[in-house]
């Protein structure tokens, strides 16, 4: 039978061997039909299977220059992404201003743009950024800030729920505990060594230009696993499988001393004092725990209280706000299986008219205007005892 197979081949080849001699035209046309469609499939098949880093880095190669716009108020995890992606930016040639609007006040987040001594700059309104393509890092709609509704970003690398998009590139992942691990899988991918940087003896922060093409600087590398570590309570808190691997790959290029510095920065003494407050002022309906720190003027103090508070025995889930420049900031933690508190938060605050409020299973976040908190507008208004036990009975499930 294969005696046949063979014989009908070579039967084969003689007719083509035939018709080319005798219409070489048409064999040379097809021929080349052939290597067309071969370098076709080979391009399509490059294409489809190219990896996100891949993508983003062609996106970012074809603009001149981008703004790299984080979320108000950023944290090392929003910095180090920021700083990821001028990475990627500046290794095909492209210019990457960084942005941010509202404050860096919580004193990791300062230790952070000290000690890796980061070029960002605060904007107040959407004509303070000069480029006209923008990336969005840790968020993926632009808030905070007049004409961040009109903004279409180019590209969005995010970890938290929403439907923002970027118009060539988009990368939400909110199963992953951090951005910061999302901008590590692209290094990764993209084969890229690790190159050791002395930033303690830079002026003006790193020049990226400057680096050898395709290195991951030790400052980036220690900066995007301190952002892993804050966004997941050192890997203890709302992370995936891929936060681990983003951690143990980055471990090889971070700089200890550079970690130890951020992670243990002097503390405000206001933070101490709402710390205090949440303690002294909670109301605990077990194993729910809730705290109104009045007054303050460092907001970043709620959060850290409301961390602080969490860690009491009996305490699984705890809503922590305070008033700070006529908003009530609210913030929320829980450990407790059955209170998704960005949900809860977001349900408490969708009836007040310019509320926000969001975030993830473990950990959110969300504002009220106190004009509008108090009758403004279409609302009626809320009282903070109303407010207090709408939060009461969000963890408990019962809106």
């Amino acid at each position: 039978m294969s005696l046949v197979a063979g014989g009908d081949l070579a039967t084969r080849a003689e007719q083509v061997l035939a018709f080319a001699s005798t219409n070489p035209v048409a064999a040379a046309v097809g021929v080349i039909a052939l290597l067309v469609v071969f370098s076709v499939g080979v391009i399509a098949y490059r294409y489809l299977t190219r990896t996100p880093g891949d993508r983003l880095q062609s996106v970012l190669g074809a603009c001149e220059a981008v703004a790299v716009l984080m979320h108000p108020n950023p944290d090392p995890d929003a910095m180090s992404s920021a700083l990821a992606v001028e990475r990627l930016a500046s290794a095909v040639g492209t210019d990457a201003t960084l942005y941010y609007t509202g404050e860096i006040r919580r004193p990791e987040n300062r230790a952070f743009e000290t000690v890796l001594d980061i070029d960002i700059s605060r904007i107040e309104t959407r004509g303070d950024i000069e480029e006209e393509d923008i990336v969005l890092v840790d968020h993926n709609e632009a808030r905070g800030f007049p004409g961040a509704g009109g903004i279409d970003p180019l590209a969005v690398v995010d970890h938290h729920p929403g439907d923002g998009t970027g118009e060539e590139f988009t990368d939400v992942r909110p199963d992953v505990g951090a951005c910061a691990t999302i901008f590590a899988e692209y290094f990764e991918s993209l084969d890229w060594e690790f190159y050791e940087v002395n930033t303690a003896v830079t002026d003006g922060g790193v020049n990226t230009n400057a680096l050898p093409d395709d290195t991951v600087p030790s400052h980036l590398a220690t900066g995007l696993i301190y952002g892993i570590q804050s966004d997941t309570r050192s890997l203890t808190n709302g992370c995936a499988a891929d936060d681990f691997a983003a951690a143990a790959y980055l471990y090889e290029g971070m700089d200890p001393d550079l970690l130890n510095r951020i992670a243990n920065p002097q503390i405000d003494a206001e933070v101490l004092e709402v710390k205090a407050r949440a303690i002294t002022s909670r109301i605990v309906k077990t194993p729910f725990a809730y705290s109104d720190v009045g007054e303050v003027s460092n907001t970043d103090a709620i959060p850290q209280a409301a961390d602080e508070l969490e860690t009491l025995e009996g305490v699984s889930a705890v809503v922590v706000l305070g008033e700070c420049n006529g908003t009530i900031r609210i913030a929320g933690r829980s450990r407790d299986d059955r209170v998704h508190i960005g949900r809860v938060i977001e349900s408490v605050v969708s009836e007040i008219p310019m509320g926000e409020g969001g975030g993830h299973a473990r950990m959110g976040g969300g504002q009220i205007p106190v004009e509008y908190m108090a009758g403004i507008g279409p609302s009626s208004g809320i009282s903070r005892e109303d407010l207090r036990q709408r939060v009461f009975e969000a963890m408990s499930g019962e809106r």
